[in-house]
C-alpha cells in the first residue's frame, strides 16, 4: 500500500479537510438563504465558489467561520466538518484556533495602524514573540510591498495593498484553510493578477487550502483546482476548474465578458439545462 503524503499538521494530502453536507441557512428564522449546499475542500485544494452577487456565496463562508450569528443567521440543517470534527457547536475564535481564517469582503484593515501593527493584532493567539516575528517576516516575504510601506498607516495604502494586508493578517493565524471573499473587488486587472498569483503560491508553496468566493470567474478559474457555481442559494454546477470553464453555458454567460461579467445582464443559463446532460 502506498503511503499518503501529509501536510505539516499530519492531515493526508488530498483527503477532505472541509465538508459541508446539505447545509441550509436561515436568517431571522424566516429567510432561507442557503438551500441544501454540499461542498468539499481537500487538503491542499484551491476551490472557487462562483456566482452572481446575492447568490449566497458569502453566506456559505460565514456558515463555516461561524459569523452568521452577527447577522442573525444560523445553520438550520445539515452538517459542517473540518479535519474530521463537527464545527457547528464551536464559536468563531475556536474555529480560528482550529485553523480556519476568513478574509471578509471589503478588506476591513485597522486603518490607524501600520501594516506591522495590523499583523501583530492578528497574532494574539501566539504567545512566543519569536514565533510572531517569524510569521511577520513570512508575510512580508509573501507581500514585499507591505514591507516597503511598513511605516505607513494602513488607511493610506492603496486598495490592492490593503487587500494584501487583509490576507497577510489572516496568515498570521497559521490557517489550514484560508477563505477569501471577493479579493478582486474594486481592483485593477493588473492588481487582480498579482494578488491571485500570490494566493496560488500560498496554496502551492505554503500548503494552505483555499476556498475562494469570487465574481471574477476568469481570474478564479485561472488558479482554482475545483469550482462550484452557486445560484439562489443552491449549487447548480460543480467540477474541476477545467470542466467548469469548458462548459458552453459558463463560457457564454460567465466568461464571455472579459475580466468582469455583468451578472445583472446575464440570462438564467439553467433554462437550457445543457450542463445537466
Amino acid at each position: 500500500m502506498t503511503a499518503h503524503a501529509t501536510d505539516n499538521t499530519g492531515t493526508p494530502a488530498g483527503e477532505k479537510l472541509l465538508e459541508l453536507n446539505n447545509v441550509e441557512v436561515l436568517y431571522d428564522n424566516v429567510a432561507l438563504a442557503i438551500k441544501g449546499v454540499s461542498i468539499d475542500v481537500v487538503q491542499g485544494g484551491l476551490v472557487a465558489l462562483l456566482g452572481a452577487n446575492g447568490a449566497g456565496k458569502s453566506t456559505i463562508l460565514k456558515s463555516i467561520s461561524g459569523l452568521l450569528s452577527v447577522e442573525r443567521g444560523r445553520v438550520s440543517r445539515g452538517g459542517t466538518r473540518f479535519a474530521g470534527a463537527d464545527l457547528l457547536g464551536l464559536a468563531p475564535p475556536e474555529r480560528v484556533r482550529r485553523g480556519i481564517a476568513h478574509v471578509l469582503e471589503g478588506r476591513r484593515v485597522f486603518e490607524h495602524l501600520t501594516p506591522g501593527e495590523n499583523l501583530l493584532a492578528a497574532a494574539s493567539m501566539h504567545r512566543d514573540k519569536r514565533h510572531v516575528t517569524e510569521l511577520t517576516e513570512k508575510v512580508f516575504a509573501w507581500f514585499p510591498r507591505l514591507k516597503e510601506r511598513a511605516r505607513t498607516q494602513a488607511g493610506y495604502l492603496s486598495g490592492g495593498e490593503q487587500q494584501m494586508l487583509a490576507i497577510g493578517r489572516a496568515l498570521m493565524t497559521e490557517p489550514r484553510l484560508l477563505m477569501l471573499d471577493e479579493p478582486s473587488l474594486g481592483l485593477s486587472p493588473l492588481l487582480v493578477d498579482e494578488i491571485f498569483d500570490i494566493v496560488r503560491r500560498i496554496n502551492q508553496e505554503g500548503g494552505v487550502s483555499v476556498l475562494l468566493v469570487e465574481q471574477n470567474a476568469v481570474a478564479a478559474l485561472g488558479i482554482a483546482h475545483h469550482a462550484y457555481l452557486v445560484e439562489n442559494g443552491r449549487v447548480v454546477m460543480a467540477g474541476t476548474a477545467e470542466a467548469v470553464q469548458a462548459n458552453p453555458d459558463v463560457q457564454e454567460f460567465y466568461l464571455g465578458g472579459g475580466h468582469q461579467t455583468d451578472y445583472h445582464a446575464v440570462k438564467h443559463y439553467r433554462r437550457r439545462k445543457r450542463w445537466l446532460s
